[in-house]
């Protein structure tokens, strides 16, 4: 993706997020290893001196259990008898110095023989009580870690103590044989967080384009702009056909209330056909799909980002009031259109008449045009004394001699009687329009007489309007099917706005929908759409 020129410009020392997050992870690391080296050092040393005290201690109580010591402290000499043993017994188990020696402290072996039958430098207090205890104590070889215990004879006395220790110089050589391992391990950790931290930043570096924390900032304030400014409905669907974004527009436009974030397209109440081309989330352009109280306009496209699926891009444009001004432009094109071809009529009619009258045949002439003014006029006089609504009433004029026109016998039920409804002229255009075009197509394709009725009057606070035709009707099997978005008895051909066939009756299911109202149809041959109105009651907001 390339960065957008309001975002390239970079200040210094405006380094991009991966790197920021680089040199943060590298620190953490740092810290993390150094911290896990100090405290395995501590924990190493501690377990040296444990080990110390611990074989000391074994070292002592095995010393104050042999038969030869017991013997040996009460005997004429015991350094003679003690002094090699016990320097065996030091050699081999690798201690600093094991002294045996009498309870008053005098010595009675040491690795230094100028030590023998010197005073003990040390603890002695618990030993002389029975107690086996260890303690750090500095003597004459240096600090030690040393255990001291009592040598008891048969009765219980203590006669001897015995004194086994470790120096902390010799305790400081094991710890540094150990600290390589430490350090190793903490190069190899560094090693594995440097290489992880260097993978993530480079990831990051290629998911966020390069980009710093302040121009990802930018980008944010700009996308939520952008989404609640533009003036066309937005929605993206992800592979799972689980909405990702949606802008206020789209919200408005598809009559949803919540955020429908990471819900299924499934889950979002729209019309089957519309929630179907957002499932199969395939290229679409200008197609026209009808909710309960919109008409809209879908084109879809899916991104497939480094060739792999990344859902779909929807938007959405609403046409619904372009496409009553379609239907009213429609009636007003088809009541010119009429006006035309009565003036072209009413011109031969006048031809007609003249000649009649040039040949002498003056009553031919009179009884000719009366005749056809009256049949004008009769219709006339129906339509206007009936319809008391001005746009209905012209759009009934019009279809009128549009029907006769094409053949098909417009009639007014003699019983129609509306006045003002308060139902705006454009709905009352798209409802009584197109059913009368339906009426009129489905005429034209039944057997002779062609008719279509129509009938319209107020019941109490409900207008009935009725339209019948004389054509095949609607098969039981389709009645499902009558009102959605693309069906039709027609031959699929584009209509003259270009959105094709099966809109009318969708339109009309709209507009009925959003007042409120009913609509049905009878099956059979000759079908009869009956519209149920409420008089006086606002519609839906668009």
């Amino acid at each position: 993706m390339r960065v957008p020129a309001f975002l390239s410009h970079r200040r210094r020392g405006d380094a991009s997020l991966a790197r920021r997050l680089l040199l943060l992870q590298a620190l953490v690391v740092v810290v993390v290893v150094l911290t896990m080296t100090a405290v395995a050092y501590l924990e190493a040393r501690q377990a040296v001196r444990q080990a110390a005290a611990e074989e000391t201690t074994a070292i002592v109580a095995s010393l104050a259990d042999s038969p030869l010591v017991r013997s040996a402290v009460t005997g004429p000499d015991p350094t003679a008898v003690l002094q090699p043993y016990v320097e065996e017994v030091r050699a081999d188990t690798g201690t600093s110095f094991i002294t045996v020696l009498a309870p008053d402290r005098t010595r009675f072996t040491h690795p230094d023989p100028t030590q023998i039958g010197k005073p003990f430098i040390g603890t002695i207090g618990p030993a002389l009580e029975g107690e086996t205890f260890t303690e750090t104590y500095t003597g004459t070889l240096g600090p030690s870690v040393r255990a001291t215990g009592p040598v008891v004879d048969d009765d219980g006395d203590v006669v001897a103590v015995v004194s086994a220790g470790v120096t902390v110089e010799a305790i400081g050589e094991d710890l540094a044989a150990a600290v390589p391992g430490i350090l190793g391990t903490a190069a190899a950790t560094l090693a594995v967080g440097a290489l992880g931290s260097a993978a993530l930043s480079r990831r990051l570096r290629r998911q966020t384009h390069g980009l710093s924390p302040a121009q990802l900032a930018r980008m944010v304030d700009y996308h939520h702009a952008v989404l609640h400014a533009v003036r066309e409905g937005l929605l993206l669907v992800d592979d799972e056909q689980r909405v990702q974004l949606v802008n206020d527009e789209a919200r408005r436009l598809l009559g949803l209330t919540d955020d429908p974030t990471g819900r299924h397209v499934g889950e979002l109440g729209l019309p089957p056909q519309l929630t179907a081309a957002l499932g199969q989330q395939r290229t679409a352009v200008d197609e026209v799909h009808v909710t309960g109280t919109r008409v809209l306009v879908v084109n879809q496209a899916p991104p497939r980002p480094e060739g792999r699926s990344a859902g779909a891009v929807v938007t959405l444009r609403d046409h619904t009031e372009l496409q009553a001004l379609t239907g009213e432009l429609d009636s007003v094109r088809s009541f010119a259109e009429s006006l035309r071809a009565q003036a072209h009529e009413a011109a031969n009619r006048l031809h007609t008449t003249v000649s009649l009258v040039e040949l002498g045949r003056t009553q031919e002439a009179i009884d000719f045009a009366t005749a056809q003014l009256a049949s004008a006029q009769q219709l006339t006089d129906r339509v206007v004394d009936a319809v008391g609504d001005p746009v209905l009433a012209a759009l009934l004029l019009g279809k009128a001699a549009t029907a006769h026109e094409r053949g098909v016998l417009l009639e007014v039920d003699p019983g129609t009687a509306v006045g003002e409804t308060g139902i705006p002229g454009g709905d009352l255009v798209t409802i009584v329009g197109n059913l009368l075009d339906n009426a009129i197509d489905a005429a034209l394709a039944g057997d002779p007489p062609r008719e279509v009725q129509f009938a319209a009057e107020v019941d109490g606070e409900r207008l009935e309007i009725r339209v019948e035709d004389t054509g095949p009707g609607v098969r039981e099997e389709d009645l499902p099917r009558v009102f959605e978005r693309g069906w039709s008895t027609k031959e699929t051909t584009a209509a003259p706005t270009g959105l094709g066939r099966g809109l009318g009756l969708a339109l009309v299911a709209q507009a009925v929908a959003r007042h409120g109202g009913t609509l049905t149809v009878r099956p059979g041959p000759g079908a009869l759409f009956t519209v149920t109105l409420p008089v006086g009651v606002p519609a839906v907001p668009r």
